[in-house]
């Protein structure tokens, strides 16, 4: 009897679990959940920090609009040293210019804030707060035109002919500085900003609203020249020109400026039209 307990005990002992192999197992199912396929591995990188892309890609786009911005302003004082009249939105700066002897930049700046103010009194409730932006851009975009004519400052013009050729300088780099703008597409001036808001409390699309616009502010130009001054300065045919063909050109310079934008975004060239 006490021989078959102790076999029976000796038996237990023998049966023991082999922890050696559980660990086995257990160390390979834990590197076979660990391993992953390249398409994993992929996949996980391309989503790792997508914020760290999206901010990188806002900083690009407003690269692209301080460069337009940058550009536009060169456009604006050439067309100030031609003497034969601004765009129309640059109409009304212009002419304070003249009439109160503030910078051009100083003038731009204290019509574009008055157009924010105008957009509020437009929009009220729906105005966005978030289209307080256009005022720090109309500060660096006035900034920028007092640089441009304090770096043309020797530029002198006197022949009527030698007149246009500047003034269509300024023109075609207005038409450039605006598609950048378009191309950045974070922010608008303050101009296309009241224009977009017009556009909301009417039917009127907004190319025919921007036509309106652009008169109105150069019947108010011309009004405040004749005014204060009794003779007209800042509001002469290139203002006219510059109403037809700055929006003509820069659809132009679409065609190029938006595909080569996207190159610069996102990597790819695509959507070049000729």
């Amino acid at each position: 009897m006490i021989k078959n307990i102790n076999n029976e005990t000796d038996n237990l002992h023998d049966e023991k679990p082999d922890t050696n192999s559980v660990e086995t197992e257990i160390t390979a199912n834990n590197e076979s959940s660990t391993v992953q396929s390249p398409a994993q591995s992929t996949a996980e990188s391309k989503n790792e920090y997508p914020h760290k892309r999206s901010i990188s890609k806002i900083i690009k786009r407003y690269i692209v609009l301080c460069v337009g911005l940058f550009i536009m302003s060169f456009g604006v004082g050439l067309s100030v040293k031609a003497t034969l009249g601004t765009s129309p939105i640059s109409s009304i700066p212009n002419v304070l210019n003249i009439i109160t002897g503030l910078t051009v930049g100083t003038t731009t700046i204290i019509f574009n804030v008055l157009l924010v103010v105008l957009q509020i009194i437009i929009l009220r409730k729906r105005f966005d707060p978030i289209q307080l932006i256009q005022i720090p851009v109309s500060i660096a975009f006035g900034f920028l035109c007092d640089f441009a004519l304090w770096c043309l400052n020797g530029m002198v013009v006197e022949s009527y002919w030698s007149q246009w050729l500047v003034c269509g300088a300024g023109i075609l780099l207005v038409a450039l500085g605006v598609s950048m703008e378009v191309a950045g597409n974070v922010a608008t001036l303050p101009g296309e900003g009241t224009v977009l808001a017009l556009c909301r409390i009417t039917p009127i699309k907004f190319g025919y609203m921007k036509v309106i616009c652009d008169s109105s502010m150069v019947v108010i130009a011309a009004a405040l020249i004749l005014i204060f001054h009794h003779k007209l300065e800042g509001v002469r045919e290139g203002t006219v020109a510059a109403a037809i063909l700055v929006g003509l050109i820069a659809k132009l310079f679409n065609k190029f400026m938006l595909p080569l934008s996207n190159l610069f975004y996102y990597g790819k060239l695509k959507g070049i039209t000729y």
